[in-house]
């Protein structure tokens, strides 16, 4: 049965993190390289999930993105069979959330071939070069959805106006149909190049929708209600 761990499964090479007691020496020496033994155990799946809660998910027209992205992680946590292991990989501080500080903490504590779905507007981006996000996709059976911007159709705003970052700050700027169709525009374009860069690094990918959290899921892999 999964979870009893004194059946093996198979050998594979040694990576950062394997129980040092499944090293199989004499596989070892024959290939060169250092061999972990699999037991049942080890290939029952691991979900995980990274939730982005910086403010910029509190963000909304009928209610916060962050509400839809919890539903996506509950739902995500349900589809496991009940021998799965569950993992939430959280921010190394409460109040300071950093998708970069989080996906170099799942890399370190998620076993090779854990299932991992990150919820984020992924503002992060530009700080992860393709090459980590490749090496996730490679380590990893990952999923990213990604948070709608709620203005993502127009701003609802006219004439001078104080508006204030997603991130923090404030400032009193004049609003038009020029400056809402430049929104609009580099609006698309920031959705359409983060799924672009995520689907190349091989990541499953779906726009996370604030309305229904648990459809923008289910649409990532295929399956519409």
């Amino acid at each position: 049965m999964p979870g009893e761990g004194d059946e093996f499964t198979e050998l594979r090479a040694y990576a950062p993190g394997d129980d040092l007691r499944r090293i199989d020496w004499a596989a070892s020496a024959r290939t060169g390289e250092l061999q972990s033994r699999i037991m049942l155990e080890d290939v029952t799946l691991t979900l995980a999930t990274i939730v982005d809660t910086s403010p910029s998910m509190l963000a909304g027209r009928v209610r916060p993105l962050a509400h839809a992205a919890h539903e996506a992680a509950r739902e995500w946590f349900a589809a496991g069979a009940v021998r799965d292991r569950r993992v939430r990989v959280g921010a190394a501080r409460a109040h300071a959330f950093s998708l970069v500080a989080a996906l170099q903490r799942a890399r370190r504590v998620l076993p090779r071939g854990a299932a991992l779905l990150v919820v984020s507007d992924w503002h992060d981006l530009p700080s992860l070069d393709a090459h980590q996000l490749c090496e996730f996709g490679l380590r990893f059976d990952c999923t990213a959805l990604v948070a709608r911007d709620p203005w993502h159709d127009g701003m609802p705003l006219v004439g001078m106006v104080r508006v204030r970052g997603a991130e923090g700050g404030a400032r009193r700027i004049f609003i038009g149909a020029r400056e809402r169709s430049s929104y609009r525009e580099a609006s698309a374009r920031r959705e359409t190049t983060t799924l672009e860069c995520l689907r190349t690094a091989r990541w499953r990918t779906a726009l996370l929708h604030e309305r229904d959290g648990r459809a923008s899921l289910h649409i990532a892999f295929g399956v519409r209600a």
